[in-house]
């Protein structure tokens, strides 16, 4: 039987083209050139925040900041603070908004418009036809960076095709089995591999770990061996897949736009998830929503 987040990890690149002709259309959730933002929130949503912030800032868009949603600075100026939560019940981004709405402009994207979120931002963009029942985070989370990076002019539709082709390929033979993963990315997408170390772990219970590319020849590259694999998401820095090559690791490279690896990375969580017996829909210990009992 299919699972949800399965359903839901097939239907990303349809998402995908969907958030485009919104963010094409223009929202006032989104921030202008030049404006000084804060991307908050939880998690997976943490790190869609943190590649949005290098997309932003590397397209000279003006300075981007992302935060786990409990860790803002108080004392730093921005032009607005976007929130980012699927369910719009997430404590700590609910009580940050709150607490900075009405000395800065803020914004939040969630995936379900009847939810506290709605009232607690400025502008709201809502994103409901990629929400999920599954626990674990995948469509909505690529979604809402679609949404971003088509503002930034940086989404085409080769981007949906390669989506297409990362859910056609076949995984590598018998990576599902490794004892170990290590996602790398520069850029932007050190916030993916960050999220795509964080999907294995919640939903696989897997031994994981994520760094910038170049930071992993300084130490963690004493883990890898013949039963690990290190998954570099976009290019690789020169020489370092040889030196993975020679501890004996299997070494993953894809062509594929950053974006449809992650896909790939969704694939593999389920594959993991299945040669342990486990339920990637439901990982031990989780909720859709983190909601705090207040004092």
């Amino acid at each position: 039987m299919t699972t949800f987040v399965e359903a839901e990890i097939a239907s990303q690149p349809e998402c995908w083209g969907r958030a485009a002709e919104l963010a094409g259309a223009g929202h006032p959730a989104l921030p202008e050139p030049g404006e000084r933002v804060a991307i908050v929130g939880c998690g997976t949503s943490y790190f869609m925040g943190q590649a949005y912030a290098s997309l932003r800032e590397t397209s000279e868009q003006g300075v981007t900041d992302a935060f786990a949603a409990s860790e803002f600075p108080g004392p730093r100026s921005y032009d607005r603070v976007i929130g980012l939560t699927r369910s719009g019940t997430t404590t700590e981004v609910l009580d940050l908004l709150a607490a900075v709405r009405g000395t800065v402009r803020t914004a939040a994207i969630t995936a379900d418009p009847e939810t506290p979120v709605m009232t607690a931002a400025d502008d709201v963009a809502v994103l409901d036809f990629a929400d999920e029942r599954s626990v674990v985070q995948t469509r909505f989370a690529t979604t809402a960076l679609t949404f971003l990076r088509a503002h930034l002019g940086l989404h085409t539709a080769s981007v949906e095709r390669d989506g297409q082709r990362a859910l056609a390929e076949p995984l590598p033979v018998g990576l599902a089995f490794c004892s170990q993963f290590t996602f790398l990315g520069q850029g932007w997408t050190v916030g993916l591999a960050n999220e795509a170390a964080l999907k294995l772990r919640e939903a696989a219970l897997a031994w994981t770990e994520a760094y910038p590319a170049m930071e992993y020849r300084h130490g963690p590259i004493s883990i890898a061996e013949p039963t690990t694999a290190t998954w570099m998401i976009g290019p690789a820095p020169e020489g370092l897949a040889e030196q993975v090559d020679a501890t004996g690791a299997r070494w993953i490279e894809g062509g594929l736009d950053p974006l449809a690896e992650l896909v790939r990375i969704h694939r593999l969580t389920v594959a993991v998830a299945a040669v342990k017996g486990l339920d990637p829909d439901r990982p031990r210990n989780l909720t859709r929503s983190v909601i705090l009992t207040q004092a």
